[in-house]
């Protein structure tokens, strides 16, 4: 039987769990946490390390509904915003404390897999960044200035040796990052929420928040049938926005990107790859795929404001991959599927807080593993630990989207930007 595509790969495989029961009391705890992707599980969780255990997390559907379950599974360092840019933004020192954040939460993430034993098909054999261009000179210029400025190397790959590892004549030289990993996203994120609730985190599934005020000094969170007074909110509801706080919604952008799985390939995979990295391109409008344990190719791409039906996602996803592979022409695709990612006009995530103990961590770009680790970690210390850490990303604030417009001023940067590795391409030859 074929599967179908109406559903991803990772809900069909996802690691079977008691599903955590609605709300449907009146409960007083010190933090509600409003969200169940990485960065709601993470801060519940650091909260929970730290003996903070008073703690609820309410997600609208299921643990890892949003972009947390649906993402390409990449875990590498770094920010949807370029180290050039935030180094020209921050200067060297800062820049680099930033980064190194992210460092931190791939190195978390590989800890939490093996501290509480998650089954997520951990794949810990870096990633490699493939040359779209003849030209080499992206490639160099980024190694030096990760080497230089971030204390971070990247190995150079040849294009001998990288067409040894990926057989399309499609790629120029590369770069390879071996402190990278790749996993299946919804059973991490399942794993994360298993680990808070061990150590005593209440989660309930199906249980959107439909009110969110402030009363008396305390935060009163009304579902459907319950609610939660709480001392401190986190909001951190990314692309799925929760329209409580119209402030913490109007900035970000919810933007589509797609992802698809083939048919399980046997032997044809290694036809196309000779490693088991994870591979993005040097485009701005980038293809990023990775090999899964059971022979299947994941393959992902494109930005769009269209959150499209799995139909549609098949057939655009479909013409990128022969572009690279055309001798898996006649592959059955059996998922596809899209998820809505939470971008800001900076480019940075959004982490942050107020007197009043509204907290908030959305705006990764795309960039959600290590990034949401980070994020998790800043806002449970901060909370926990009055850790002021998290001020390190103030400048990279709730600055508007200005939605509906904000749209049409992403597309029409994406346009412009595939238009143009469109032209270098032709101009290449």
């Amino acid at each position: 039987m074929t599967p179908s595509p109406a559903i991803s790969y990772y809900r069909a495989t996802a690691t079977p769990y008691a599903p955590y029961a609605p709300l449907e009391s009146r409960q007083e705890v010190r933090v509600a946490v409003i969200g169940g992707g990485f960065a709601g599980l993470n801060t519940a969780l650091g909260l929970a390390e730290r003996g903070l255990r008073d703690v609820v997390l309410l997600e609208r559907e299921q643990i890892g509904h949003g972009a947390s379950g649906r993402n390409g599974g990449f875990v590498f360092a770094g920010y949807s915003l370029g180290e050039q840019s935030l180094l020209d933004q921050l200067g060297e020192t800062r820049a680099r404390a930033l980064f190194t954040r992210t460092i931190e939460g791939v190195h978390r993430i590989r800890r939490r897999v093996a501290d509480y034993a998650i089954a997520c098909d951990a794949v810990d054999q870096g990633v490699i960044w493939a040359n779209w261009f003849r030209d080499p000179d992206v490639l160099r210029s980024r190694q030096r200035l990760l080497a230089e400025r971030y204390g971070v190397t990247w190995q150079w790959l040849p294009e001998t040796e990288l067409r040894e590892r990926i057989h399309s004549t499609r790629y120029h030289d590369g770069l390879f990052e071996r402190d990278a990993l790749h996993l299946h996203p919804l059973n991490y994120a399942i794993g994360l929420a298993g680990a808070a609730a061990g150590q005593g985190v209440r989660i309930h599934e199906h249980s959107g928040v439909r009110r969110l005020q402030r009363e008396g000094g305390r935060w009163r969170v009304q579902t459907a049938h319950g609610e939660v007074l709480a001392e401190q909110v986190v909001l951190a509801c990314g692309g799925y926005l929760a329209g409580l706080e119209r402030r913490i919604d109007r900035a970000i952008l919810p933007i589509a990107t797609y992802v698809m799985v083939t048919e399980p390939l046997g032997e044809r995979l290694a036809g196309c790859l000779d490693t088991n990295a994870a591979i993005y391109d040097t485009r701005f409008a980038f293809d990023y795929y990775r090999p899964l344990p059971d022979t299947r190719l994941l393959w992902g791409g494109r930005i769009s404001v269209l959150d499209r039906a799995p139909g549609a996602v098949q057939r655009l996803l479909r013409r990128d991959l022969l572009r690279v592979f055309p001798q898996l022409g006649d592959v059955r695709i059996d998922y596809a599927w899209s998820g809505l990612m939470s971008y800001a006009r900076h480019q940075m995530p959004q982490i942050g807080g107020r007197e009043d103990g509204l907290w908030w961590a959305q705006a990764f770009g795309g960039h959600g593993l290590s990034s949401t680790c980070a994020a998790g970690e800043l806002l449970a210390a901060a909370i926990a630990e009055s850790d002021p850490a998290w001020r390190e990303f103030t400048d990279y604030g709730l600055a508007p989207t200005y939605r509906p417009l904000g749209f049409l001023g992403a597309q029409a940067a994406y346009w412009r930007a595939e238009w143009q590795d469109w032209l270098k391409t032709r101009l290449e030859g």
